[in-house]
């Protein structure tokens, strides 16, 4: 046993050695992780702290994985202790790169999630820091790459030349033909031309009405009345022809058309919906002094189509923005067809009429006719 221990003592030492870094550096990771989990916690007790959790069990495999490979050393021959060595190194770096890149993409989640809190505090605009939050995220992944990639020789040219600026030029233009840079560029022309932003109501189709909630590098998230999330490219968007609720003057136009029966009496109709519509909490005056002066009604109501079935009627009613004008739409809708029906105003059906030749007529009474049991 002593011999044995004496032969192999350069090698046991090595791997007690190594076994006792790899413990100490894990009891160094779990207290650093511990201490910086409650240092953030006071400072910023919303904060989420799934980062340092994901940074713990990355340097604590990277402990592992690196006392592992060391461990190999005593059970290789020496004429592969360069290639060893090698992979050592590399997974050591590619490890320190993956480290630093998930560090600095907190530390400007961090920092933009700030502004954009103080932003939203005071009512403004927060559209601008968050694509520009995404912007820099991107650029810390991407730089984490290029720096990942530059371990590997056969790759690093292309890494060193993505990095100057001829480089990044290549780069943009081998992409320029692809989805991306397009969704790209979309996102940036609809930040620096604020067709819209964050928590305005727009509407690209009948399908695509809502709130937009966030504007990505590659995409614009639209949560519609249903709570539902549309998620619209940005370079099919910025071809789109929107409506923008809030761009402007936030007040809105609804209008509330009705048919008629040709029966109905048209005067009686337009008074009632012209009395339903501004006895509404939610109707505004959009007069202005000269219509006053001139005794204008507050709601105009007049026949705008003489149809196969109904005389069309509309009224023009307005509200402060387009969620309450949607919601009076829908009371008015109710309450002038119950006013309707008190009143004798009829909401016809489609009318047909159909003519029928005197040999087919026959026919026709013929089949109605009961036949004998």
């Amino acid at each position: 046993m002593n011999e044995f221990i004496q032969e192999n003592s350069k090698a046991i030492y090595h791997i007690l050695a190594t076994v006792g870094t790899v413990i100490i550096l894990l009891v160094i990771t779990n207290y650093f992780h511990k201490w910086l989990k409650a240092k953030l916690k006071a400072k910023f007790p919303n904060q989420d702290s799934s980062t340092l959790d994901l940074l713990r069990r990355i340097l604590k495999t990277l402990w592992i994985v690196l006392g592992f490979i060391s461990l190999i050393f005593v059970f290789i021959d020496e004429q592969y202790y360069q290639r060893v060595q090698k992979d050592f190194w590399l997974i050591f770096y590619l490890g320190f790169v993956l480290i630093l890149t998930i560090i600095g993409v907190s530390v400007v989640q961090m920092l933009f999630a700030h502004v954009i809190a103080k932003r939203v505090e005071e009512k403004s605009d927060p559209t601008s820091y968050k694509f520009l939050r995404n912007l820099a995220v991107f650029g810390v992944y991407f730089l984490g790459v290029l720096f990942a990639v530059m371990a590997f020789p056969s790759l690093r040219g292309l890494a060193q030349t993505a990095l100057g600026g001829a480089g990044v030029i290549a780069v943009i233009a081998g992409v320029a033909s692809q989805e991306a840079l397009a969704n790209l560029v979309g996102g940036v022309f609809i930040i620096t031309f604020k067709p819209f932003k964050i928590f305005d109501i727009v509407r690209i189709s009948d399908d695509m009405v809502g709130t937009v909630i966030d504007i990505t590098l590659r995409h614009t998230v639209i949560r519609n009345f249903e709570n539902k999330m549309i998620v619209v490219p940005n370079s099919i968007i910025n071809k789109e022809k929107l409506i923008n609720y809030d761009l402007g003057d936030r007040k809105c136009c609804q209008w509330i058309e009705i048919g008629i029966s040709y029966d109905s009496d048209i005067d009686t109709a337009k008074e009632i919906m012209r009395e339903q519509c501004t006895q509404h909490p939610s109707i505004l005056d959009n007069r202005n002094p000269l219509d006053i002066k001139n005794g204008d009604p507050k709601v105009l109501v007049r026949v705008i189509g003489l149809n196969e079935s109904e005389v069309t009627l509309r009224a023009w009613t307005w509200a402060k923005d387009y969620p309450s004008s949607f919601v009076m739409k829908c009371d008015l809708l109710e309450s002038i067809k119950k006013e309707f029906d008190a009143k004798g105003i009829e909401i016809p059906f489609p009318h047909r009429t159909m003519v029928f030749k005197e040999n087919q007529l026959a026919e026709l009474k013929e089949q109605l006719k009961p036949k004998d049991s």
